[in-house]
């Protein structure tokens, strides 16, 4: 698939299958490659699936700037219009669950139906990370291998890890295939540390799944 120009960066976009449009968004420092398979494949039977590297990320540009929830909001949107998509389901993971959210407060009309999975709305409303989870994201990583451990080591319980060792590999792999720069991981991050919706959600009367 293509990149095409969305605001001031190029992205990186895919479509899998027809139907009803359905755009779906990663989360924090990951690509369209960290989409399960499996996943990928069942959604893309019933519905048209745009996948897409986000801001920061995977094929699509890396801007050195201060990146913000509404931007990556912006981007979405500006792909839609380019794709001629009037209006879709928003499935987001993480980041792309403060995406969503950020999409639907400001472009209603554009979203049909909100699935947010394992995601926050930000500000003095939402579970905080830990302090570990939290200095474990703020201090980098040094070297790829130790980014792949890193993220595993968030997204993965120790029980799941040692029962689930070919799992674990495939998901380090993909973490080590065309990894995100320590720059504009970080930029992804301060994003999602300033996103606020918390009091905007009641605004909300889009149709939502919460996973």
């Amino acid at each position: 698939m293509p990149k095409v120009k969305v605001n001031d960066i190029n992205i990186y976009y895919e479509i899998h299958g027809d139907g009803f449009p359905l755009v779906m968004i990663r989360g924090l420092g990951s690509n369209i490659d960290w989409w399960n398979p499996e996943f990928l494949e069942a959604m893309s039977k019933n519905f048209k699936t745009i996948i897409f590297d986000n801001r920061g990320a995977g094929k699509t540009d890396k801007p050195d700037i201060e990146y913000s929830i509404e931007m990556f909001a912006d981007d979405t949107i500006g792909l839609m219009d380019v794709l001629d998509i009037e209006r879709a389901h928003v499935l987001g993971l993480s980041i792309g669950g403060e995406t969503i959210q950020e999409i639907v407060l400001k472009y209603p009309e554009r979203v049909e139906k909100l699935v947010l999975c394992a995601t926050t709305c930000g500000g003095y409303r939402s579970v905080a990370p830990s302090p570990e989870v939290v200095e474990t994201l703020m201090k980098g990583a040094e070297g790829l291998d130790e980014r792949a451990e890193q993220t595993i080591q968030l997204t993965f319980t120790e029980e799941f890890i040692k029962n689930n060792p070919d799992v674990i590999e495939r998901e380090r792999q993909v973490i080590l295939n065309n990894p995100t720069p320590d720059f504009s991981f970080q930029r992804q991050l301060g994003a999602a540390m300033k996103f606020n919706a918390g009091r905007r959600l009641k605004n909300v009367n889009t149709p939502t799944l919460i996973v």
